[in-house]
C-alpha cells in the first residue's frame, strides 16, 4: 500500500479533500489537472475499465473546479461565456457546454449547472475559466460576482450506481434525470448530485459543498457500495474514447473551433444574446472548417497504452492530420483513435499510415463513437 511519503508531493499543487481517502484505497500514480492532483493509476487499467463497465467506480474528479457566477446579470453573463443557447435552461438543469474566445477557439468545454435563477457553477475541464470569466466580467458593465466555492466533485458511475444511490439517498433519486441536479444532504453532509459523468455510463456526480468532510463522504460511499461490487477507480480512458468523448488539451484546444468536432448543436448563431466569437463562428461556418475530428481503426498489436504524443497521420507523403487519442478497447478487441484530419481527407474508409512512435501502423477512418453511439446506457432511465 502506497504511503504519503512515497509521493514527491509540493504545496503548489493542490490535494483534494478527498486525497488521503484515495492514498488509503490504492491509489498508486496521480496527474496534475487544473493545479491539483488526480489519481490516474489503482492498478491495472483494464481492470478499471471492467469495474466500470460491469458494475461501478468511485473517482476523486475534484479537479472539475467550479466557477461560481451569481449576481442579477447572471445568467446574461453565462450567456455571453458559450454559443450554446441557455434560454430555455431551467433551474436545476445541467448543460455541456463550449466556453469560446473571440476567435470561436475552445477554452473549455464543461458542464453548466444552474442552481438558482442567478446561481450558476461552470464544472470545468482543464483551464483557467476562473481567470478568464473574472477577466471578461471587468468590463462588461453587467453585475455579477464571480468565484471559485467550497465545491469538490466525486463520480459514481456505472450500471451498479443507481442501487448504491438509492441506498445512499433513498428510491425517489431514481427520478433524477439525466443531466438534471438536486441538493441533498447525506448524513450532514451537503451535496448537489447530478445526473452526469465522463465514462458514457450510467452514472452521477456528487459534489460536496464541505471540503472538510471528504474523508467522511468517500469512506460512506465506499462502505454502501462495497455489496454492490463498488472499487475505487479513475476516469477510463478506455471507455471515454469508446464513448466519443473528448479530453482538453488532447482531443480539443485554443485552436479548435466547434464546426471542427461536429459541435454545430451547441452553436446557436441566430439567437439574440451575443457571446464571445460570434462574429468568427459565422465565418468559420460560412467558409466550412478546414480540419475535421473523425474516428480510426488502428492495425497492429494491442497498444499497450494510452498515446502519450500526437502522432501524424498521412496519406502518401502527406502529413494530413493527426492521432489525439488512442487505446486499445479489450470489448472491442481493436486499437480505437479520436483523430483531427484535413476536412478534405474526412472521408470514413479510406485508409492511412499513422506514425506511431517509431512505428509506421495502418488505419482506417471510421465514424465514432465506437460503442453505444446514441448515448443510450447513460442517458437511460
Amino acid at each position: 500500500m502506497a504511503n504519503l511519503e512515497d509521493f514527491g508531493f509540493g504545496t503548489q499543487i493542490r490535494k483534494s479533500p478527498y486525497f488521503d481517502a484515495t492514498v488509503r484505497w490504492g491509489a498508486k500514480g496521480f496527474s496534475v489537472y487544473n493545479h491539483m492532483y488526480i489519481p490516474r493509476d489503482f492498478g491495472d487499467p483494464e481492470q478499471n475499465f471492467w469495474n466500470l463497465v460491469n458494475e461501478a467506480i468511485l473517482c476523486d474528479v475534484a479537479v472539475e473546479r467550479q466557477v461560481e457566477i451569481t449576481g442579477p446579470d447572471a445568467a446574461k453573463f453565462v450567456q455571453m461565456l458559450t454559443p450554446r443557447n441557455l434560454s430555455k435552461m431551467a433551474v436545476g438543469q445541467c448543460k455541456y457546454i463550449l466556453i469560446t474566445n473571440a476567435d470561436g477557439g475552445i477554452l473549455n468545454d464543461p458542464i453548466l449547472l444552474r442552481l438558482a435563477e442567478n446561481h450558476f457553477w461552470i464544472s470545468l475541464a482543464d483551464s483557467d475559466i476562473l481567470l478568464w470569466a473574472q477577466g471578461v466580467a471587468i468590463n462588461s458593465g453587467l453585475d455579477v460576482q464571480i468565484g471559485e466555492p467550497d465545491v469538490s466533485p466525486l463520480q459514481l458511475q456505472g450500471p451498479k450506481s443507481g442501487e448504491i444511490m438509492a441506498a445512499l439517498f433513498g428510491d425517489e433519486i431514481r427520478d433524477l434525470k439525466y443531466y438534471w441536479l438536486r441538493e441533498l444532504d447525506l448524513d450532514g453532509i451537503p451535496v448537489v448530485v447530478s445526473r452526469t459523468g465522463w465514462s458514457s455510463e450510467l452514472g452521477y456526480e456528487i459534489y460536496l459543498r464541505d471540503g472538510s468532510k471528504g474523508d467522511a463522504l468517500w469512506e460512506r460511499i465506499m462502505a454502501t457500495g462495497l455489496e454492490f461490487g463498488l472499487k475505487p477507480g479513475h476516469t477510463s480512458s478506455i471507455r471515454r474514447i469508446e464513448g466519443g468523448m473528448l479530453s482538453y488539451h488532447a482531443d480539443a484546444d485554443i485552436h479548435t473551433n466547434p464546426f471542427e468536432l461536429g459541435f454545430d448543436r451547441l452553436v446557436d448563431l441566430d439567437m439574440d444574446a451575443d457571446f464571445i466569437g460570434k462574429a468568427a463562428l459565422k465565418k468559420i461556418k460560412e467558409e466550412g472548417p478546414k480540419r475535421k475530428q473523425v474516428g480510426l481503426i488502428l492495425s497492429g498489436e494491442p497498444l499497450s497504452g494510452p498515446n502519450t504524443r500526437f502522432w501524424d497521420i498521412k496519406k502518401g507523403d502527406d502529413v494530413i492530420g493527426k492521432v489525439t487519442s488512442a487505446v486499445y478497447s479489450p470489448r472491442l478487441k481493436q486499437n480505437i483513435a479520436l483523430a483531427m484530419v484535413a476536412a478534405e481527407h474526412a472521408i470514413f474508409g479510406s485508409d492511412v499510415e499513422v506514425q506511431a512512435h517509431l512505428d509506421t501502423i495502418t488505419g482506417t477512418l471510421t465514424q465514432f463513437p465506437f460503442y453505444d453511439p446514441k448515448k443510450q446506457i447513460a442517458a437511460a432511465s
